[in-house]
């Protein structure tokens, strides 16, 4: 039997509807034919390989069938489906009144991913923040929330930040632009604690943070925020977060989406200063606050 014990539900998932696509893939077949064979449509099918939902146990072995899989390579698909049909509670589970679906699926992405990249045009990411300015953030922002939801949120995002130490350590790359350093969420004490803990935390080994000074003109310009992660795996494509004006979040698998995201990014990356210019820029804001 193959052991899986050290791989999460989604990340099954996602293996598991990568290998089936290889396969379709390899054989040269439809999602159509694919469908007509084990009796779905080939949206089903679709979502399956996409990773967005666990096929059965019984279309599972329909497309053993069909595809002429091996004994070994039959078992470590049925592995790999048993441990995405798991459903164990994730820790930000209980916080699921205040959190969104869209949210709660970034979270998932994010304890998963080896690395991460993030753009922000307007706030501090969200890993990088206090818990003062992520309270004056997200009180702003969530206005229709009661003061105990947003109290679960900045706790789930304080939570989040344990993702940067450990043995597994996310690897992030941040990049944002001046005018989050300058905008005074939450006030100038707030402020200045925050652009502290942003000196602190890029002393990280896996951390890299860079800003882009208002000097770049239109090359640091974006009109949106967003967030790569990557599991650094050759079979779980690169997946990516957008924020829209009403601070919500949507999730893109899409290969061209992400690439020209990718790209973006770089892009960004390249208007911006380097990593000891920008902590050096960082550190005389915060000289002005004092």
């Amino acid at each position: 039997m193959t052991v899986l014990s050290n791989v999460s539900p989604l990340t099954a998932r996602r293996r598991l509807g990568a290998a089936l696509r290889k396969l379709r893939d390899d054989h040269g077949l439809t999602a159509d034919e694919v469908g007509a064979h084990i009796g779905c449509h080939n949206s089903k099918v679709s979502r399956f390989e996409s990773g967005k939902r666990t096929c059965s146990p019984k279309d599972l072995k329909g497309l053993i069938e069909l595809y002429g899989v091996e004994d070994g390579k039959a078992e470590e698909l049925e592995g790999l489906l048993r441990r995405a049909r798991q459903r164990v509670p994730p820790w930000w589970h209980v916080y699921n009144d205040a959190i969104s679906v869209n949210y709660s699926e970034f979270i998932a992405y994010e304890a998963e991913a080896a690395r991460c990249l993030e753009y922000q045009n307007v706030f501090i990411p969200g890993l990088l923040q206090t818990q003062g300015y992520a309270h004056a953030v997200t009180a702003g922002g969530y206005a229709a929330l009661g003061p105990d939801q947003v109290d679960d949120l900045v706790e789930v995002r304080m939570r989040r930040q344990q993702r940067l130490v450990g043995e597994d350590a996310l690897i992030l790359e941040a990049v944002m632009n001046e005018a989050a350093l300058r905008l005074r969420v939450g006030g100038a004490e707030t402020m200045r604690q925050q652009l502290c803990r942003l000196r602190e935390v890029a002393e990280l080994p896996n951390v890299q943070l860079r800003v882009i000074p208002f000097e770049a003109g239109e090359r640091g310009a974006s009109l949106g925020a967003f967030t790569l992660f990557s599991s650094e795996q050759d079979d779980v494509a690169d997946v990516a977060f957008t924020e829209s004006a009403e601070a919500t979040t949507s999730f893109r698998d899409d290969v061209l989406v992400t690439r020209r995201l990718n790209r973006l990014f770089r892009n960004m990356t390249a208007a911006s200063l380097p990593s000891g210019e920008s902590l050096q820029l960082i550190q005389r804001i915060e000289s002005e606050m004092d």
